[in-house]
């Protein structure tokens, strides 16, 4: 891991299981101010290979070194019997942050995801997409220098998804690193700096956008097309 990564993973297999390698040869790092897609069918190994990086998953061989890091997962979780302000509250308690620049910024971050007039509600009660709200602006509030963000779009209306991309573009600015999973590639194919394709649990191709239509043979080609004709040459040389 070089002094500008702020993750970098090189795991020869990794599952649920030693009898389940659901990844094999995944090798990728992630640069300071950088936005990486991490791309792939349902069932590619992208979750496995975010639940390899917070060290939640039960067989890994190979190396992870990853920095301070807020995760978004795909279905939020709260914390039973604690309203969105008391969530916030814990946060700024083991945090070491100064108190009087951090309940501004929370209450600026509330009112851009129109989150304020629910800060003392539970989240448990809120929406699929008032909940994924309330899970971007805690993380926002962490200031870590990796974000890892999995499907941060679903449950999401268009305003909320336009901030989430401001404040994903902020961060990388500052000199956070981004590592996301989505399946909205055309929005992916406008923010990221690289992609890293994953199929049947392996990378099949890495890169920029050049590098990924050099890998597919479409030299012209979307992301969407390239990820189609790449995924497809996957399937047919199993």
């Amino acid at each position: 891991m070089n002094q500008n990564d702020v993750l970098s993973v090189n795991l020869t297999e990794g599952g649920y299981s030693t009898d389940s390698k659901l990844l094999q040869d995944i090798s990728f790092s992630i640069d300071k101010g950088e936005i990486v897609g991490l791309i792939g069918p349902n069932g590619a190994g992208k979750s496995t290979t975010i639940k390899a990086i917070l060290g939640i998953l039960n067989h890994v061989k190979g190396d992870i070194h990853v920095n301070e890091y807020a995760y978004i997962p795909e279905r939020p979780i709260f914390y039973d019997g604690l309203t969105l302000w008391e969530h916030i509250d814990f946060l700024l308690s083991v945090s070491e942050v100064d108190e009087q620049q951090f309940i501004p910024k929370a209450k600026k971050l509330l009112e851009t995801f129109r989150l304020s007039h629910v800060v003392n509600h539970y989240p448990e009660n809120f929406s699929k997409g008032m909940q994924q709200k309330g899970m971007i602006v805690l993380a926002l509030l962490k200031q870590p220098s990796l974000y890892i963000i999995d499907e941060p779009f679903m449950g999401l209306d268009p305003t909320a998804i336009n901030k989430l991309l401001e404040m994903i573009n902020r961060e990388k600015e500052h000199g956070a690193g981004i590592l996301m999973s989505t399946h909205v590639l055309d929005t992916a194919e406008k923010i990221c700096d690289r992609f890293i394709l994953i199929s049947d649990g392996k990378v099949i191709s890495h890169g920029n956008l050049g590098e990924i239509r050099m890998d597919s043979g479409l030299e012209h080609g979307s992301l969407f097309d390239c990820f189609d004709v790449l995924t497809e040459r996957d399937n047919d040389d199993w």
